[in-house]
Formats: structure tokens, C-alpha cells, sequence
């Protein structure tokens, strides 16, 4: 499926998408991108509690702003109350990446998000948080369902064979359950 065009608005059809597969093919990882807590909180309204391994992966505290995580403490809070799990790490392909070409002008990992990008934002963002999530163990090295967005919301959700950041290529983008036409 597509959305016509990328954004926040098309955040509560993908996860009605996302988990009605997970239902229909018997997934029970969901790894889910919130930066605000926007994303999170339409997790949290839409999936039953317990139904589903949820994890909701923030940015790095740092990421904008010396000292400063952008996710709400009182959600983390609600949705650790609600038994989703809340991933706040460093961001496999931006963080190293990012302190490379400081260095040297040049990373290999900028090359691989860019590639990544060529099909959208949003895939990038799910492969990256697969790793993340399967570098923490939070998910197994099996088939998840990632969702992520351009900028704010969710507007992207692959089904994606999960493995470490340490093993990165054996990553696999198995289906592409929507995204937006245009990125």
C-alpha cells in the first residue's frame, strides 16, 4: 500500500495496517519509531495490552540538544505501565556515522542510510531500529514488523528479518507492508 504523500497525518492508518498483518500473519514484534511521544501514544490507544512485543525506540538524549531527550518522561512512564518497552539508544547508522566524517569528511555508514533513503526515510529508520532492538535483545533475530516515518508520525512499516548492528548486511527487508508514494 501506499500513502499519497509522506507525513504525520497517515500515522493512525499505518498502525491499524501494521497490526491487523501482525494479526492476520502471527508476528508479535513491533518495533516502533517516537521522537515526541506522538507516534507512541497512537501505539499505546490502538494495540490491546499484552497482545504484542511492542517497543517504541527514541532518539539518543543529545540528539538536538546537549542533555535534552525529546520523549516525555510521564509516556515513557505509561507505556512501561502498559508493558511497552522503551528503547532510548544510540542510532546505529547516524551516531557512528556522524562522528566519522567529523573526523574525516566520510562515512560508510552515511552511504549505506543514503541507499537506504532511496526508497524512504521511514525504511532507513526500520532497518536501523531493528538493529537497535535486536542489539538489546528486546527482539529476536526472526521476522519483525518496523514502523517509522518521514519527519513526524508514521507513514512507513516493514515486515524485516532482525539481526545485530554487528551484522547488518544479514538484515533482511522482507516486505514492504505501506509507504508514501512520494518522499
Amino acid at each position: 500500500m501506499y500513502h499519497e504523500k509522506p507525513g504525520i497525518e497517515n500515522t493512525e492508518k499505518t498502525i491499524k495496517i501494521v497490526l491487523k498483518y501482525a494479526r492476520e500473519h502471527g508476528i508479535r514484534d513491533i518495533i516502533i519509531a517516537s521522537t515526541t511521544g506522538y507516534t507512541a501514544e497512537h501505539m499505546l490507544n490502538n494495540a490491546p495490552e499484552g497482545e504484542f512485543n511492542i517497543i517504541v525506540v527514541t532518539h539518543n538524549t543529545g540528539f538536538g540538544e546537549e542533555d535534552i531527550q525529546t520523549f516525555p518522561d510521564q509516556l515513557r512512564k505509561r507505556l512501561i505501565d502498559h508493558g511497552i518497552k522503551v528503547l532510548t539508544g544510540t542510532m546505529v547508522l547516524r551516531s557512528l556515522g556522524t562522528a566519522i566524517r567529523e573526523m574525516t569528511g566520510y562515512s560508510e555508514q552515511d552511504l549505506i542510510a543514503n541507499t537506504l533513503r532511496m526508497f524512504s526515510q521511514g525504511i532507513k529508520v526500520c532497518v536501523e531500529m531493528a538493529a537497535m532492538a535486536a542489539d538489546c535483545g528486546l527482539v529476536p533475530f526472526d521476522d519483525v514488523i518496523a514502523i517509522a516515518g518521514t519527519g513526524k508520525g508514521a507513514d512507513t512499516a516493514c515486515l524485516i528479518k532482525a539481526n545485530s548492528s554487528n551484522r547488518f548486511f544479514k538484515i533482511k527487508v522482507k516486505e514492504i507492508l505501506i509507504k508514501p508514494k512520494e518522499f
